[in-house]
């Protein structure tokens, strides 16, 4: 089965890549077979960071800067990390729905993500359907997080290039931004600029920014943009450009992609103890054994946990 669903994503079949994303979030062992036999198709695509407070309009920014994308002929992937229903484990807020209109293209696959309580932002399983995405030829990805502003912090990690996006009226915004997200944007869009004070807005973002030293010898960019009627979405299509061909030109992409990689393997390597040999241990008869002891006080937790993981050393040789 899985052979199938491998086949037939890497030619971009949209429900092929879905069950392999489903599967990929359910099953650990499922999971490394499927991102190891991909891992040679990656590192193609360029993913977008899209974050900002609730109410900035980053679903519909992201749908309008999909159908630029579009126009130039470029295939598609939108991500949307949700909060989490605390009863169903589900995603809540319905970005599907609100990019409706791309998801009949089938150059456009859109994908919602629970958080499942992790905080800053990313779900888990977020940079595995982003590795996925990646693999079966898709040239853009767009990963929307939680709208928590200052909590998102760990999209810089994933991202080529970080979008911040903010609207007038908010009322905190710019606290917001000064909280910390301010220091993970590479480009500032002050969406819905049809509303007043838009320009106040860009003014004091342009500030702030003023205020900090150049990161690798990048400012960022601020834009206005009002997605529903499409203003701006071009000039932002531009900035992105623009930061994407610093960071080749810089050497920052090769660095940020090797610290990215380094962190991969270990992150690996932690869920695969996690998911997996974990479980395996838990299974023994030593485990019980110890769980035992521990009930009648004759033994603690910590002093079990370093035996056992001893004893699951020396077993693997």
């Amino acid at each position: 089965m899985l052979k199938t669903l491998l086949r037939r994503s890497v030619k971009h079949d949209r429900r092929a890549i879905a069950q392999l994303m489903s599967i990929a979030e359910n099953d650990a062992r499922a999971r490394i077979k499927i991102l190891s036999a991909l891992y040679e198709r990656t590192g193609n695509a360029y993913v977008i960071g899209i974050t900002g407070p609730p109410g900035a309009g980053k679903s519909t920014l992201i749908s309008a800067l999909a159908k630029r994308y579009r126009e130039e002929g470029f295939s598609i992937g939108i991500v949307a990390v949700d909060p989490t229903s605390q009863v169903t484990g589900g995603a809540l807020l319905g970005d599907r729905i609100r990019m409706a209109d791309l998801a009949s293209d089938p150059k456009v696959f859109i994908r919602s993500m629970a958080t499942r309580g992790q905080v800053g932002g990313i779900a888990r399983a977020t940079e595995d359907v982003v590795r996925i995405l990646d693999a079966t030829s898709t040239d853009y990805i767009m990963v929307e997080t939680v709208g928590a502003g200052q909590s998102d912090i760990d999209i810089k990690s994933l991202a080529h290039t970080t979008l911040v996006v903010t609207a007038p009226g908010l009322g905190d915004e710019i606290q917001a931004l000064k909280a910390g997200i301010m220091e993970i944007g590479d480009i500032f869009v002050v969406n819905k600029a049809d509303k007043e004070n838009t320009d106040k807005s860009v003014q004091e973002i342009y500030s702030m920014i003023m205020m900090s030293e150049p990161i690798n010898g990048w400012r960022p960019h601020v834009l206005k943009t009002n997605a529903l009627s499409g203003e701006g979405i071009t000039a932002l299509a531009q900035a992105i450009k623009q930061h994407e061909e610093h960071t080749r030109k810089s050497d920052q992409m090769k660095k940020a992609q090797t610290e990215r990689l380094r962190r991969e393997v270990l992150d690996a390597a932690k869920r695969y103890f996690e998911d997996i040999a974990l479980q395996e241990l838990a299974s023994t008869e030593a485990f019980a054994k110890h769980v035992t002891m521990i009930e009648g006080r004759k033994e603690d937790p910590y002093t079990a946990a370093r035996l056992l993981m001893k004893q699951w050393k020396k077993s693997r040789g």
